[in-house]
C-alpha cells in the first residue's frame, strides 16, 4: 500500500477482519489497525479497529462494504 487510509471503523477485530477478507477476496489490499496489543487485549480497544487501505482504492472499497451490509440487512428482514 502506497498511501492506507482508514474507510471503516468497527467495534471488534474480529468484524474488522471479516470486512478485510471480502475486500481481499475482491483483489483490494486491505490492513487492520487497532490499538489492542495485535489483540492481546481485544478489550482495551480505545476508538475501534480501523480498517485501512489505499488511497486509490477507496472509493471501490467503501462501495463494496456498502453493498456487502445492505445485501446482509435485507436478507435479515424476512425475518420469522
Amino acid at each position: 500500500m502506497t498511501r492506507p487510509i482508514p474507510i471503516a471503523t468497527f467495534a471488534t477485530r474480529t468484524e474488522a477482519e471479516i470486512a478485510q477478507g471480502l475486500l481481499e477476496s475482491a483483489g483490494i489490499e486491505a490492513s487492520v489497525s487497532a490499538d489492542d496489543a495485535g489483540g492481546a487485549f481485544p478489550f482495551a480497544l480505545a476508538g475501534g479497529v480501523h480498517l485501512l487501505v489505499d488511497e486509490a482504492d477507496a472509493a471501490a472499497a467503501s462501495d463494496l462494504l456498502a453493498g456487502s451490509a445492505r445485501r446482509s440487512d435485507e436478507s435479515g428482514s424476512g425475518g420469522t
